[in-house]
Order: C-alpha cells, then sequence, then structure tokens
C-alpha cells in the first residue's frame, strides 16, 4: 500500500482509532446517561430526549423477547421510511441481542418474501403505509408484525406541510399478529440484561449485485462502530451537531452517517421521512442545521430549486456525501451559494459506507478521497491482482476494520468476493478507479458497466460529467446501445432543466458532445425523459434502463 495520502492526512485526525469494544447499543446508554435531556431526534418539530428514546428502546426490546420469543442473533426485518420508530426499532433489536435486517421500502411482497426466507426472519417493523406488501408473508415464515404510524409522534397543531402518509391516523388492525407500535410500548416489558458483544452479528444490510438475489453483508458489533466512530472523527462531530437526517436510513450512508454516529456523540437529527428540497432547506433555518450528507442527485435537486434564496443556510457548517461524481459545475454553485465545498466520499453496503473520504482541509473534486484511518486500499490488474502504479486504472480492493465478514449463507459468493494478499483478505469492489501521485483515489466506472466502442474502452460515469458541463442538463446517464458497425455505441438519456424544455433538441446536445469530448467518448444517440429512474437512496438505476436499452434492441 503507498502512503503518498499520508501528507495529507487532517492535522486534527489520529492515524490509529481505537475503537469501543462493545455493542452499539452501549452509544444509547453512554449519550442517555450524560444528556437524558436533550434533543436527540426531532420530527417536524417534535423533539424526543436521550432519556425519552432509551426508555423506548428499552421497552420494545422486552417485548421482542417475551412476546416474540427473540433470541440472541436471530434477524428482525425493519422497512420503514425515515421516522422516529425507524431508529427506536433499530436499537431496540440490538438492545434485544438479535440482528437488524434494514430493507428498502420501496420493496414489494415478492421482493419481501426473499429477506424473509433468506434472513429466516420471524419478526418484522413495519410502517403502516406499508403493511399491505408484508402482511401476506403472514404464516409463510414471519410470525409477528409491528406496525408504526408515522402520525404518533407528530404533535397536534405541527405547522409543517406533512407528506400525505405522514399525519395518517392509525388505522385498526384486523390480524392479532399484526400489532401497532403504541400497544407495544403500553405492554412496558423490560429486558434481559444485555449478551452480545463486539464480535456478534449487528447489521445485515442486502446488497444486490448485477446478478441474482440481493445477498445479506454481515456486519459485527465491530465492523459498525468502526465507522460509526471514524465518520464523526473525520468530520469533527461533536455534541453541538444537528444533522438532517433525509438520506435513508435502511441505507449504509445514512444509517452510519445520520444515526449511528449521531448517538455515539450525542448531537441531534432532525429526520425527514424522504427527500424534498424545501423542507430540507426550512429544515436548515428552523433547526440550525450544521451538517447534510446527500448524494450527489440531491445536491443538484437543491441547488437548482429557484426558491433557495428564500431561506437562511447560514448555520450549515459541512456538506459532504458520494454515490456519484458531482458535477463541477453543481460544485461551484453551492461554494458560492453557502460557501461550502461538497467533501466527497466512497463506501459499499460490505464496508459499512465509507472506506475512502476527503480530507475536510484539502478535498479534491470529483474524488473518492483518501484512505481512512486502519485501512488499506489498493488499485490493482483485475486479472493479475498486480497492484498498479499512480495513474493507471484498475479494480479498488480494500482491507479494514469496516469491512464485513461474509455474506449471509453465501460460503461461494463470500469467497469470490475476497483475495488474500500479503497474508491480509482484500475485499474485491469491482470498482474501477486510479490513484494520483498524492495518494486520492479517483473512481472511473463500474468493472461490469465499461462500453466497448469499436475497441475503445468508454467509461459512462466520465462521460456523464462531461455531459453536466452543459447549461441545459439537469441530469444524465449514460449506457451502452447496440451498433451494426461499433458493436457498441454511447447513448445519453437526459433529463433538462425546465427552462430548457422545448428551447434545446437532442440533436444539439449531441453536436455539443462531439464538440466538447473525444469522439469514441461523444453520445451518438441523445434520449430526453422526464426523470431517472432511483433507487430508494435516491442513487440512478442505470442497470434498469440498460436492461430497457436492451429489451428494445
Amino acid at each position: 500500500m503507498s502512503d503518498l495520502h499520508l501528507a495529507h492526512w487532517p492535522r486534527f485526525a489520529p492515524k490509529h482509532l481505537w475503537i469501543p469494544e462493545t455493542s452499539l447499543y452501549a452509544n444509547v446508554e453512554v449519550s442517555a446517561a450524560r444528556f437524558p435531556a436533550k434533543p436527540f431526534i426531532v420530527f417536524y418539530g417534535t423533539e424526543i430526549t436521550y432519556g425519552h428514546f432509551r426508555d423506548e428502546t428499552e421497552r420494545i426490546a422486552g417485548w421482542l423477547q417475551q412476546d416474540c420469543g427473540v433470541k440472541k442473533g436471530d434477524r428482525v426485518l425493519l422497512y420503514m421510511q425515515n421516522s422516529p420508530q425507524f431508529i427506536a426499532a433499530y436499537y431496540a433489536i440490538l438492545r434485544a441481542d438479535a440482528v437488524v435486517v434494514p430493507v428498502n421500502p420501496m420493496n414489494l411482497t415478492e421482493e419481501l418474501r426473499h429477506y424473509v426466507e433468506d434472513a429466516g426472519a420471524r419478526v418484522a417493523f413495519v410502517a403502516q403505509e406499508l403493511l399491505a406488501r408484508m402482511q401476506p408473508l403472514l404464516g409463510q415464515g414471519l410470525e409477528k408484525i409491528v406496525v408504526a404510524t408515522y402520525g404518533d409522534y407528530v404533535e397536534p397543531g405541527c405547522d409543517w406541510q406533512l407528506p400525505d402518509f405522514v399525519p395518517a391516523p392509525r388505522a385498526a388492525l384486523s390480524d392479532a399478529r399484526a400489532v401497532a407500535w403504541a400497544d407495544v410500548l403500553a405492554a412496558a416489558r423490560k429486558p434481559a440484561p444485555m449478551q452480545a458483544g463486539a464480535d456478534d452479528l449487528a447489521v445485515m444490510p442486502y446488497t444486490s449485485g448485477t446478478t441474482g438475489h440481493p445477498k445479506g453483508c454481515m456486519h459485527t458489533h465491530r465492523s459498525t462502530m468502526y465507522n460509526t466512530v471514524s465518520n464523526g472523527v473525520w468530520h469533527r462531530a461533536n455534541q453541538g451537531a444537528v444533522v438532517l437526517g433525509v438520506l435513508p436510513f435502511f441505507h449504509v450512508t445514512g444509517m452510519q452517517s445520520n444515526m449511528n454516529t449521531v448517538i455515539y456523540f450525542g448531537g441531534t437529527v432532525v429526520v425527514l421521512p424522504r427527500w424534498d428540497r424545501d423542507a430540507a432547506a426550512l429544515c436548515v433555518q428552523r433547526h440550525g442545521i450544521t451538517s447534510m450528507t446527500l448524494i450527489t442527485a440531491m445536491v443538484i435537486d437543491f441547488m437548482s430549486n429557484p426558491r433557495l434564496d428564500d431561506y437562511d443556510l447560514s448555520s450549515l457548517q459541512r456538506l459532504n456525501g458520494g454515490g456519484a461524481a458531482m458535477p463541477k459545475a453543481v460544485a461551484l454553485a453551492m461554494e458560492q451559494k453557502v460557501g461550502l465545498k461538497y467533501v466527497e466520499g466512497y463506501g459499499l453496503s460490505e464496508t459499512m459506507a465509507a472506506s475512502h473520504t476527503n480530507p475536510l482541509e484539502r478535498p479534491k473534486e470529483q474524488c473518492l478521497g483518501i484512505p481512512l484511518a486502519g485501512v488499506d486500499s489498493r488499485v490493482v490488474d483485475p486479472a493479475t491482482l498486480r497492484e498498479l502504479p499512480p495513474g493507471e486504472v484498475g479494480e479498488i480492493i480494500t482491507h479494514g476494520p469496516q469491512v464485513m465478514t461474509g455474506y449471509w449463507n453465501q460460503p461461494q459468493a463470500s469467497a469470490q468476493a475476497f483475495v488474500e494478499i500479503d497474508g491480509k483478505r482484500f475485499l474485491r469492489t469491482g470498482d474501477l478507479a486510479y490513484v494520483d501521485e498524492e495518494g486520492y483515489f479517483f473512481f472511473v466506472d463500474r468493472l461490469k458497466r465499461m462500453i466497448n466502442a469499436a475497441g475503445f474502452k468508454v467509461w459512462p460515469a466520465e462521460v456523464e460529467a462531461l455531459l453536466y458541463k452543459h447549461p441545459a442538463i439537469q441530469e444524465a446517464c449514460v449506457i451502452a446501445a447496440q451498433d451494426a458497425r461499433r458493436g457498441e455505441t454511447v447513448k445519453a438519456v437526459v433529463v433538462l432543466k425546465p427552462a430548457s424544455v422545448g428551447q434545446v433538441t437532442e440533436q444539439q446536445i449531441a453536436d455539443w458532445a462531439h464538440e466538447n469530448m473525444a469522439a469514441y467518448k461523444a453520445p451518438h444517440i441523445v434520449q430526453f425523459a422526464q426523470s431517472l429512474p432511483k433507487s430508494g437512496t435516491g442513487k440512478v438505476m442505470w442497470r434498469a434502463l440498460q436492461e430497457a436499452e436492451k429489451t428494445a434492441s
């Protein structure tokens, strides 16, 4: 591993981290003991203190153990949008010595069936508006559902413009196997003393590869705790932090940055169930948000809001994220508006969020950053695994304390995911990148996403970054299209900014691309769309567009 990046290590950050040898739930106990009356969660104006939060998680954990028979190591599904109940259920599951299985709220019944069967889950926490999707699985592996109603945590007289599903009244439950969240709390059960320790399983987020069913990434309390601490240390977190919790908590970035790290450092999280650029700006203004972790697509939408100048954003001290390279024009506009640089990072479900991030004092644009403390990350030839010199493109492999132990019940996939080099177990990420002369990592593309245009390698992410420089383009996704002569050619699916709709043609975009990038990279086909398909985390689903293109061909 090269040590070039150590020359730019933040002055305030230790190069070695001592991580608590405790369960994640110990962080709740510590913060609640220190700050019982301090607001931990703010939900549309409703404040939930650390002391109250600890009490609720204890009650729910007791109910899981006594009424559901949940034992150490059992997997429990968590299927809801960002809310106080999501956080409380997450920590109640941990308090019961069980394993959290967070599930994307966009999943439907047949997709949920895989999680129930694969994880062997008997209990699920489900939001009321999602109950109809999960309920058919009762009696088919699933035995109990706790139904959460978001409106239980919204106070009368709330003056926010609430999404329709938030204030919906509590619905009657017709199946005895479905129990209301309020009834679980009212039972006031007390849990047994906690048994789970640092090396027991804690969280199992599922990740979907290019083929097959999603796979569960096995994370212990230790691997999850590592990024909980390192994320906060790197970003100078403290008890004065007020964080916007809008990235989905079921995904590792939102889970770590806006939930677990906040608890560890005793901060406050202002929760939004889903992305809304005006609601986000109003949260900054009303609650003095100091930090926002947003994926690139959210920042693009936030900065394109014509009403942005109406809000006071002066409390913001940090804006970071990742998911895709930040377009230079958007980063510049953001810096001019709020005086902050967008600090990008990189990680996977397999690494429980970040393995790399940019130093706050010296970030680089459209860059993954440098490996965090304790992380050995290299760029290697995908075929030979030989480490490559700076400037050469290869696959990122990563060894570090936050890397998963393996895939749940998938010994073959686990074996294929890792390689041993120099006596260390490295995760093969499947991501292509290069390292510059200062040790910073730059993403090129997914190993399986490359377009082969008449023998030339085209990396869609690079072309997308160039397209964002066109003043009319709001979003772009580049895919491969079949071509009789070139085999594959480059196609761009483009969303125009509202003011440019009807003013710019697809051919004009294609002509501009040919004038501003190499001929083999420039999209030969441009197709306008009203929107791009996005995952529950807000990332553009390029695979869906690619599959649609193949079907059409």
